[in-house]
């Protein structure tokens, strides 16, 4: 009888920080009803949310925060619709 093959156990790896906030950020954008506000108002939560972060995250240096708002500001932004082009 053949041997059963053993799959390669998989340690599961921990979300890096950088990891933990940017999907924390996403998750309070869905939560919050940032997506679709007026833009003073999106500048405003940003400003807030990013010194929250900074707070909760402190191992995070500023480019990755500067990366983390801009990633969160194109997540908040409405959805583009496409246009159909007319033959």
């Amino acid at each position: 009888m053949a041997k059963p093959k053993l799959r390669p156990r998989r340690d599961s790896m921990a979300p890096s920080p950088y990891q933990e906030a940017r999907d924390e950020m996403f998750q309070q954008i869905m939560q919050c009803g940032v997506i679709g506000c007026h833009p003073e108002d999106q500048k405003e939560w940003f400003d807030a949310t990013m010194v929250y972060i900074q707070d909760r995250y402190p191992e995070l240096k500023a480019p990755e925060i500067t990366e983390l708002r801009t990633l969160g500001e194109r997540f908040a932004q409405p959805t583009k619709k496409q246009e159909t082009a007319t033959v």
